[in-house]
C-alpha cells in the first residue's frame, strides 16, 4: 500500500487532555512525512475542551507549515440519540473539516438501535465528514446499517489507530475494526486512517491500523490517507 500523507484527526493543548500545540504537531508532521495535518479539538462540550471563540479565530493561524498544508476543524461531540451535536451551523460551516464522535462522558451508551440511529442521524448534518473512532464497543452498534448509511451520504468512517494502542478506553476495538473493514470492503466505503494523536509523537504514525489493513487484505483504492486530493472531495458542503 502506498504510503498514508495525512493525517486528519489530532489534538492539542486546547483540547485540555492533549500536550503539543499546533506549531508542534505540524513539526511532527513534516518529521512523519506527511502532506496534510488536520488540528481537530474537541468541541466544547466534552470536559476541559476549548470555547467557541478558539474555533472562531482560526483564520489567524498559517495554513502551512513546515511544508506541511494545516487544516483547522474539530471533533464534534454528538449529545443526544437524534445526533445533535455541539457546534452552532454559523460555526460549524467556517471549519475545514469536523469529525463526529461518540464520547461516554457526553452521551451515556444506549442500545444498539439507540446509538445506530445516532451515527446514522449525525450522517444527516451536512458539516460533517467523517465518523470518529465507531470501533468502541461501549456503544453496541449495526455496523452493517452505519456503513451503509455512511456509503449513501458520502460520509468516511475513520479507523482509529489509537483504539488499537495499549491502555485505550475503547473495548473489543480489534473485532470491531475488523468487521468494519470487512462491511466496508462489501459495500465500497472509503475509510481515512487517523491516528488521534494528543502527543506530538504520535502524528503519522499509523502501524496499528496498518498491520490490520495488511491482514485483512483491505484494497488500497478505498483508502483516502495516499492522496489529499480524494480527502478534498469530501470537505466540500
Amino acid at each position: 500500500m502506498k504510503k498514508f500523507i495525512l493525517d486528519t484527526h489530532t489534538h492539542t493543548v486546547a483540547s485540555g487532555h492533549a500536550y503539543g500545540t499546533v506549531t508542534e504537531m505540524a513539526e511532527a508532521a513534516s518529521r512523519a512525512g506527511l502532506k496534510l495535518l488536520a488540528i481537530t479539538d474537541h468541541a466544547p462540550k466534552l470536559p476541559g475542551g476549548t470555547h467557541e471563540m478558539y474555533f472562531r479565530n482560526f483564520k489567524v493561524i498559517d495554513r502551512e507549515l513546515f511544508g506541511v498544508e494545516i487544516l483547522m476543524g474539530v471533533e464534534l461531540n454528538i449529545m443526544d440519540y437524534e445526533g445533535s451535536v455541539d457546534m452552532e451551523e454559523r460555526v460549524l460551516k467556517k471549519m475545514g473539516i469536523c469529525i463526529a464522535s461518540l464520547h461516554t462522558v457526553c452521551l451515556t451508551p444506549g442500545t444498539k438501535e439507540e446509538n445506530t440511529r445516532t451515527l446514522l442521524k449525525v450522517m444527516e448534518n451536512p458539516y460533517v465528514q467523517v465518523i470518529g473512532h465507531p470501533d468502541d464497543g461501549r456503544y453496541a452498534i449495526d455496523y452493517e446499517a452505519v456503513v451503509k448509511g455512511a456509503k449513501e451520504k458520502g460520509v468516511l468512517i475513520e479507523i482509529n489507530n489509537s483504539s488499537l494502542m495499549p491502555g485505550s478506553c475503547r473495548k473489543n476495538s480489534l473485532s470491531n475494526l475488523t468487521e468494519i473493514l470487512s462491511l466496508c470492503q462489501q459495500y465500497g466505503q472509503e475509510i481515512i486512517v487517523n491516528t488521534d494523536a494528543h502527543f506530538p509523537s504520535s502524528v503519522g504514525r499509523f502501524e496499528g491500523v496498518e498491520a490490520l489493513l495488511e491482514k485483512t487484505g483491505f484494497p488500497e483504492e478505498l483508502v483516502v490517507n495516499t492522496d489529499v486530493g480524494r480527502l478534498k472531495k469530501y470537505l466540500t458542503y
